[in-house]
């Protein structure tokens, strides 16, 4: 005989049985509920020790290091921000140190500028001051040449017109003479 087919005839011999021994409602067994209490008290224990503490310490950890994750990600943001601000101010101490020198350099470039145009100023002022002075200087040789010329010139017209040898004293009389007279008309330029 098969199980599977016994199955029905088992059943139904368990329902007479239970219906003889004492009617038709259910019975409780005292031993089987101690056994059947232990057995689930036991399963509990073992299951707590060997799977619910190793899930839990696990979960803990997981939670732990996610916590430890998202406090270092704070961290990060805080530490970027940071570093952004401090960033942003070297950068606009940088354009201020920048834009100083660059004004300095300016000063200094217009200040040299300023220099080599009055040094150059000066200098064609002693240019011209010295050919100012060897213009002077040139004039007056010429016109002592010039005197000294028309003094020759004086005398040796002087001694033909009057045919006779003058002496030192009367030619520098008439030199001097001569020169007043050629200086009168050199005044009134």
């Amino acid at each position: 005989m098969d199980l599977y087919a016994a199955g029905p005839a088992i059943a139904a011999a368990a329902a007479a049985v239970a219906a003889e021994e004492g009617g038709a409602g259910i019975q409780l067994n005292l031993f089987w509920i101690l056994v059947a209490s232990t057995n689930f008290v036991l399963f509990l224990v073992i299951l707590t020790i060997f799977a619910w503490k190793p899930v839990t310490k696990t979960l803990d950890d997981r939670r732990a290091r996610i916590e430890q994750g998202l406090k270092d990600a704070e961290q990060a943001r805080l530490d970027l921000e940071h570093a952004s601000i401090v960033a942003a101010e070297q950068l606009a101490a940088a354009r201020r140190e920048a834009r100083e020198i660059m004004e300095r350099a300016q000063r200094v470039s217009q200040e040299a500028r300023d220099a080599d145009i009055a040094a150059t100023r000066e200098e064609l002022e002693r240019m011209r001051a010295r050919a100012a002075a060897e213009i002077e200087a040139e004039k007056s040789r010429a016109i002592a040449d010039l005197r000294a010329e028309v003094t020759d010139l004086a005398i040796s017209a002087a001694g033909r017109v009057v045919r006779e040898s003058m002496d030192g004293e009367r030619q520098r009389r008439l030199v001097e003479e001569f020169l007043a007279e050629a200086s009168v008309p050199e005044a009134r330029p």
